[in-house]
């Protein structure tokens, strides 16, 4: 028998999802490694301060934590850490996030401190099995002020403990062994480059001592992105580059180095945290990869022979952190409708184990917003793209020609993208009668370098342009009413979002998460991974002051003239509370509505389950009063400046 729907208010409709549900049994899957018969990986607990625990799973033995149990296994090096354990030839190593120093996890489970120098930080280690060393990205703090990044190897078992075998450049990731442990690759790049707009492959033998001898640029430079170099087991070397436009895999052997498959399609991604992988070497014929188009990611062989793509039809949208090692595949699954999760797959016999999901969710389908892949002109003959959910509760409905407020969500990087993965906390919103737009602004990875590229020196230009064209195709298309447009984003997106609430009059309330809003302080201020980001976003710093002046929300903010609530981490080294303080300020002393949380023992992206709960409600109850919402949520009421 059919439900009759109750008729209310978009904006009002009682949602079966509350702030608590989106950090119930909640975990952040992070890195993969597979050893043996093995598959280990991370998992962040909210639930637990934000702690990363090391988990395992065999098909002998049930998940199991490996790491102490008061162990944080997570590194800081450049801020945004990623590579934070080794696992290798049944030894376990991890970084703590306590100290950020290296320990091995010993047969009997307790840590052995492996390195001891509080100055430094470490990622992206390989173990060099000859000679009983740890080689490992090293991050040198004793200046803070002039922080160095080289290669290292670490003694297991001699002293002195460590010692740098490559330095010079500003970066440096991806150090792997050959198969016979006589040479290495690895990735290195210098300011103002990010790895995703320029780097070099190094390929260098190393001596009996571990030394490093001979190096050679084989692949790469200042206008090419490589991603992800490996050996095969015949010692040639696979690697991404972006050199055709779009992140492809190419071959380099003694024959010479050519493109495996030139495809418009995405094998890569921006390298914003270490150990980051896409592909895997199954044998000397044959990969397996994920790729992104338009469609989304998909998972395939590929024959290095032929260039040709054997499709692995699975019902996920999303592939990440793709490996393989004996006969197991392993990899982070997504799709629109379920929470990703951990899954692992057989290769001789194709069975597919769900090993752990990243949020325990009862969350019936008539509730679930699937995302519209949506298009629209930003520019002439230039197309932008965004996912459109609209609302969804079985239990409602509006009154006949009311629309619903729409959220347009900035991303962050800006160099990053948006996917049709399943996200609860976009459920939290479209359950309660809001219709969510996540823009895939120019400058968004997947549609190819160009595509980047459009961002370049027009950062707070291009993605303002695409946010508030989405927002207003919407309105055109009589999707959603144009006087309750929400834009919030967190990091670079709330930059966008600020940006977008400055520079235009589209928007009529704004979300920043830890946003910028001062170009000139970020620059001054920022850690080395992005100390000249801007360089290419923005202009050439300090020499074109004037165009980060003209682009910083703070100092044009008499034009802000709607509702603004700002989220922020007290220990935030990417973006310092200043910023938003700055704004905030501003604000109060012009009269316009304003509120401002600040969250202590957060960083940069927020990591602790009462954080979460606490930040989603507060936008709730915060749009609840500037829109004049009746909501049905139990919320804590807090002060908006300016509002009467």
């Amino acid at each position: 028998m059919a439900t009759t729907k109750q008729i209310k208010p978009f904006g009002s409709w009682q949602s079966p999802i509350s702030g608590e549900s989106l950090v119930q049994s909640s975990l952040r899957l992070g890195q993969i490694q597979i050893d043996g018969n093995r598959v280990i990986w991370t998992e962040g607990r909210p639930k637990e301060q934000g702690r990363t625990a090391l988990m395992s799973w065999s098909q002998n033995q049930a998940i199991r934590e490996l790491s102490p149990l008061d162990a944080d296994v997570r590194t800081r090096a450049h801020e945004y850490g990623g590579g934070a354990f080794l696992a290798a030839s049944s030894r376990l190593f991890y970084i703590e996030n306590k100290d950020q120093q290296i320990y091995e996890i010993l047969q009997d489970g307790s840590p052995l401190k492996i390195s001891n120098d509080k100055d430094f930080r470490y990622a992206d280690a390989v173990y060099d099995d000859q000679r009983k060393h740890l080689i490992v990205v090293g991050e040198d703090h004793t200046n803070p002020d002039h922080v160095e990044n080289m290669l290292m190897r670490i003694s297991l078992d001699k002293k002195p403990a460590s010692s740098i075998i490559a330095k010079g450049h500003d970066f440096y990731s991806n150090p792997q062994l050959s198969p016979n442990g006589t040479q290495l690759i690895f990735l290195s790049w210098d300011h103002p480059n990010m790895p995703w707009d320029g780097t070099q492959l190094w390929m260098g033998d190393l001596d009996e001592a571990g030394n490093l001898l001979n190096l050679v640029a084989i692949a790469g430079g200042q206008h090419e992105s490589i991603f992800q170099p490996l050996w095969d087991p015949n010692g040639n070397i696979y690697y991404i580059s972006d050199k055709s436009d779009w992140w492809n895999i190419y071959e380099y052997s003694p024959g010479g180095t050519r493109c495996v498959l030139n495809l418009n399609a995405e094998f890569g991604l921006p390298q914003w945290v270490f150990g980051m992988s896409t592909y895997s070497v199954l044998s000397s014929e044959k990969l397996i990869t994920s790729y992104r188009d338009s469609n989304g990611s998909h998972l395939a062989h590929l024959d290095v022979s032929s260039g040709k793509l054997e499709a692995i039809e699975l019902p996920y949208t999303d592939i990440d952190q793709l490996h393989s090692g004996g006969n197991l595949i392993a990899f982070i699954g997504n799709s629109p409708g379920r929470p990703g999760c951990i899954l692992c797959m057989e290769k001789d016999t194709g069975v597919l184990h769900e090993l752990q999901q990243s949020a325990e969710t009862d969350l019936p389908e008539s509730y679930i917003s699937k995302p519209q892949l949506i298009s629209f002109e930003t520019a002439p003959h230039e197309m932008s793209f965004a996912w459109y959910y609209p609302p969804r509760n079985p239990s409602y409905r509006a009154a006949p020609g009311e629309k619903p407020p729409l959220i347009v969500l900035s991303h962050g990087g800006p160099t990053a993208y948006s996917s049709a993965a399943f996200s609860l906390s976009i459920q939290f919103w479209t359950t309660r009668g809001f219709a969510i737009v996540d823009v895939n602004y120019s400058g968004s990875t997947g549609y190819g370098r160009k595509y980047r590229e459009r961002l370049k020196g027009a950062w707070g230009i291009r993605d303002v342009q695409d946010c508030t064209t989405a927002a207003q195709f919407l309105v055109k298309a009589g999707h959603v009413d144009g006087d309750r447009l929400i834009i919030k984003g967190g990091s670079a997106g709330g930059f966008t979002t600020l940006a977008a609430l400055t520079f235009t009059n589209v928007f009529t309330a704004g979300a920043s998460y830890y946003g910028v809003g001062d170009l000139t302080r970020l620059a001054r201020d920022t850690h080395k991974f992005e100390s000249r980001y801007l360089d290419n976003l923005v202009g050439a710093y300090p020499a074109e002051l004037q165009k980060y002046h003209d682009r910083s929300p703070l100092f044009h903010a008499g034009n802000l003239k709607c509702p603004v609530i700002f989220m922020q981490g007290l220990d935030d080294p990417v973006v310092p509370p200043n910023q938003a303080e700055s704004m905030v300020a501003a604000l109060k002393k012009n009269g316009i509505p304003v509120a401002y949380l600040l969250f202590e023992g957060e960083s940069h992206g927020f990591r602790q389950a009462s954080t979460t709960i606490k930040a989603i409600e507060s936008e709730l109850y915060f749009y609840s009063r500037i829109f004049n919402i009746e909501i049905t949520d139990k919320l804590k009421p807090f002060e908006i400046f300016n509002l009467t």
